[in-house]
Parts: C-alpha cells; sequence; structure tokens
C-alpha cells in the first residue's frame, strides 16, 4: 500500500508543527520525494541507520517496521485512542506531537531506533491509511491466507 501526501497536505502540517524540528526535517524530505512516505521513510531511516535494504520480499522497510511495532500500536489503547482522537481533530498540534513521541517511546521499547522525523513519517503514514486499516492490513494472521506455493 503506498500512501501519499498532497503538497496542500504536507504545507498545512508544516504550518501545524512549525517549531517542530523534527517534523520540519520529515516534511521538508517528504516534499523532495513528492508526498511519498514510504520512499520518505527509507530516506530517513537510511539517514539514521544507513541501511534501508533488508530484502525481505516484497515489504518495504516501513511495512517491516510496522509490523514489528504493530502490536503495541493495534493494541494500546492509550496510542490507538490518540490516532482516532487525532483523526476527528486534525486541527491539534499538541495531539500529533503526542502521538509521535508516544510512537518514538514504543520503538524504543521494541528496540527500532526511531527518532522524531522518522516517527512523524510513520505517524502520517497510519493517519493516512487509518489506524482500522493498519492493524487488519499488517496482521500477521492476514498473512497466513497467501498463497505459500514458491
Amino acid at each position: 500500500m503506498n500512501a501519499q501526501l498532497t503538497p496542500v497536505e504536507i504545507q498545512e502540517l508544516q504550518q501545524l508543527l512549525p517549531n517542530d524540528t523534527p517534523a520540519q526535517q520529515a516534511l521538508t524530505t517528504l516534499q523532495q520525494h513528492n508526498g511519498n512516505l514510504e520512499t520518505t521513510f527509507d530516506a530517513l531511516w537510511q539517514e539514521k541507520v544507513g541501511k534501508t535494504d533488508y530484502s525481505r520480499g516484497k515489504k518495504s522497510l516501513l511495512q517491516l517496521t510496522l509490523n514489528e511495532i504493530r502490536a503495541e500500536i493495534c493494541g494500546d489503547d492509550g496510542l490507538q485512542g490518540k490516532i482516532k482522537e487525532y483523526t476527528k481533530n486534525p486541527g491539534s498540534a499538541s495531539l500529533l506531537n503526542s502521538i509521535i513521541g508516544s510512537l518514538v517511546a514504543v520503538a524504543a521499547v521494541n528496540g527500532i531506533p526511531m527518532d522524531g522525523a522518522i516517527a512523524t513519517i510513520v505517524v502520517l503514514y497510519i493517519l493516512k491509511i487509518g489506524i482500522n486499516v493498519l492493524c487488519k492490513y499488517t496482521d500477521p494472521a492476514s498473512e497466513g491466507d497467501k498463497d505459500n506455493n514458491s
């Protein structure tokens, strides 16, 4: 699933978070990648970690990361609740910052090197596709339905 933000959506977010340096870095990189959240994630990841090719089938690095923290995102009523609340009130900078901060903490607990810029892109991806879609789309149980023939 390739999620993309429009230039208008990016501009609105830049205006919503004007003093948030990591978010501004993420949004600038997002503009450079024409709003493509997955390629932006890869670029920021490579800048932070240095490696983007994990060669795990057809899944993107963003999808692999989401798989690692899906249980915490989808099972955490607090984080999931904040995301749902933000979708009802998308102009709340403090709520958006709270979600990003919570995601950085969840990633750290899981040993994933995620800074504020990378977390911003992950949160924007989740908001773009929807928390319910994320929780079902990355559910390992749904992957068992795929044909395993090589």
